[in-house]
């Protein structure tokens, strides 16, 4: 059984980006060990479960209801508390403004640059990437993560409503990641068709040796899937 360490912050993480991986792993036996800033149990990014226009954009039923199965489960340690002594580390996303509390924490940096040097798996998907990136560990790495042209446009048909919702930063994902020295792949142009736990052809991650990245919620079931794989 392996033992794999998952970060989040507070509130506003993505629910499938989260949940899939917890239930196909939980359902392999391995142990999934939470771990937030003060050791409190998070919230997912409500829109998310409830859509993000008119009912819409949200998740979709099944990684909802792996979301309620996984709250109770959930007993987090402290971001303090993390060591290098998992069997792997990841690293999800998510884009609401409760994200920056993950996402710009230098103590989380650190502890992802221990592992990191550890050699053991690494998998990042969607925002996930921007901590590896900003902790200066993907230099030359291949890579996906959230492409700017997925940004772009989910920002520019809800920002009537959302605001900034989609845009947790100025910059786009894909060019902070490009900018950290990662070698970035795009992948097929896809917006509205999510791959499932039976059928990927809609799905795409990138593996480079013992790291693996997705692109966001519509890859989870293969990125969890081959995270199996390497643990």
């Amino acid at each position: 059984m392996a033992r794999v360490l998952l970060p989040l912050p507070d509130s506003d993480f993505d629910v499938t980006e989260v949940a899939v991986p917890w239930k196909l792993l939980t359902e392999a036996g391995h142990d999934v060990v939470f771990a937030t800033e003060q050791g409190t149990v998070p919230a997912a990014d409500r829109l998310l479960l409830t859509g993000v226009l008119f009912g819409r954009l949200g998740a979709e039923p099944e990684p909802k209801q792996f979301y309620a199965e996984m709250l109770p489960a959930m007993t987090p340690i402290t971001w303090e508390a993390i060591d290098t002594s998992y069997d792997a580390l990841l690293l999800p996303g998510g884009h609401a403004p409760g994200m920056r509390q993950y996402l710009g924490s230098e103590l989380l940096r650190q502890r992802i640059r221990d592992f990191w040097d550890t050699g053991r798996p690494v998998a990042a998907i969607c925002h996930g990437v921007l901590p590896l990136a900003r902790a200066g560990v993907l230099k030359g790495v291949h890579t996906t993560c959230l492409p700017k042209y997925m940004e772009r446009s989910a920002y520019l048909s809800t920002a009537w409503l959302r605001g900034r919702y989609y845009r947790t930063y100025p910059a786009y994902v894909e060019d902070e990641v490009r900018a950290s020295g990662a070698v970035f792949e795009r992948g097929p142009r896809v917006l509205n068709r999510r791959g499932t736990r039976t059928e990927h052809s809609a799905a795409f991650t990138v593996r480079d040796g013992r790291y693996l990245s997705a692109r966001w919620p519509g890859d989870a079931y293969l990125f969890a899937q081959q995270l199996l794989e390497m643990v």
